[in-house]
């Protein structure tokens, strides 16, 4: 079983580096760091995290080719892989149409465009050359980096749709399939399977995370408070199919999404997170958790990740996983 750590980017940049370490002393094997926009720069801070450890793999979850361009993806990737001695992983994915059209950009098709990226950021970071003419991407034969790659980037590919997630098992090194709830992982799976089939592959070829959210605390008000809170901010964004099967859908976070995003109220919103929604995630002590984790390892999933917000005391949930979760499926 791998073990890895998930962030939003919108905590103070040295706290990533502390907790890091933290996450390499105990036994995590990956640690993730989202790019949001408008909150930290995610390559800035793996840099630091790069300089800081040892073994701990890192990587972005997720760039999007709409407001980097892939060429400057293949330029982030091939330069943190070198900075880290080979740590680096690239999660990519198109990002979600919300967010993307808060910069006035246009959300178009986005699958040819991820997988289009994954081909020509593949080439780039294998010292080949990119050029390409696709339905969205049109590169010379001048595409190609000017400095030497170590290895060809590993590619993670985030997903939540249907058609995302089979490119999972088509194109990618690995999976970042978001489930929410955790349990969605038998449903992920097949999709997943369809592009493994597709490609002649199997699920051996690929590393695939079950990347959930928790928030780890003996404090089952504050470990419901702070998930509140990231599901107030992020819940309206979900795709139709992880709504759904909750029986929820994008209408019932409309008055949340107004509270949190327009009109700042950041109280008032984590109060209408019900507690329907709350199940997006697993808040309780490490016991909760573990009894969440072991549908997952009954599934015969080999790779846990762990996501925001963690908990209300953040240190205190890599050291409580450390402790409870990471012996306990290890060999599994």
């Amino acid at each position: 079983m791998k073990f890895s750590l998930r962030f939003n980017n919108d905590l103070p940049a040295r706290d990533y580096v502390t907790y890091a370490q933290a996450a390499e002393t105990v036994g995590f094997d990956q640690f993730w760091v989202s790019n949001d926009l408008f909150l930290r720069s995610a390559p800035v801070i793996l840099s630091a995290i790069a300089t800081a450890t040892e073994r701990i793999e890192i990587g972005t979850c997720i760039l999007n080719p709409y407001t980097i361009h892939p060429a400057e993806i293949a330029m982030f990737a091939a330069t943190l892989d070198e900075l880290s001695g080979g740590r680096f992983n690239l999660g990519i994915s198109s990002g979600a149409e919300d967010f993307i059209g808060w910069l006035g950009l246009d959300f178009d098709l986005p699958r040819t465009r991820i997988v289009e990226s994954i081909h020509a950021i593949n080439m780039l970071t294998s010292n080949k050359n990119a050029a390409t003419r696709g339905r969205v991407l049109c590169w010379t034969e001048e595409a190609w980096l000017r400095f030497e790659s170590r290895r060809r980037v590993p590619i993670y590919l985030g997903a939540m749709s249907p058609k995302m997630l089979e490119e999972i098992g088509a194109i990618a090194d690995g999976g970042l399939p978001l489930l929410f709830p955790p349990e969605h992982y038998q449903n992920v799976l097949p999709h997943v399977e369809r592009g493994l089939q597709r490609a002649g592959r199997n699920l051996d070829d690929i590393d695939l995370a079950a990347c959930i959210w928790c928030s780890i605390s003996a404090d089952q008000a504050a470990a419901e408070a702070v998930l509140a809170d990231k599901i107030a901010y992020y819940g309206h964004a979900m795709s139709p199919l992880i709504l759904g099967q909750m029986g929820l859908t994008q209408k019932d976070f409309e008055p949340i999404r107004r509270a949190y995003h327009l009109e700042g109220d950041t109280e008032g919103a984590r109060r209408m997170v019900t507690s329907r929604m709350l199940r997006i995630g697993i808040a309780g002590a490490t016991d909760a958790l573990i009894e969440r984790l072991e549908g997952l390892a009954e599934l015969g999933v080999r790779h846990l990740s762990f996501g925001p917000p963690l908990g209300p005391d953040i240190l205190g949930t890599i050291h409580a996983i450390g402790r409870d979760v990471i012996p306990r499926y290890k060999k599994r």
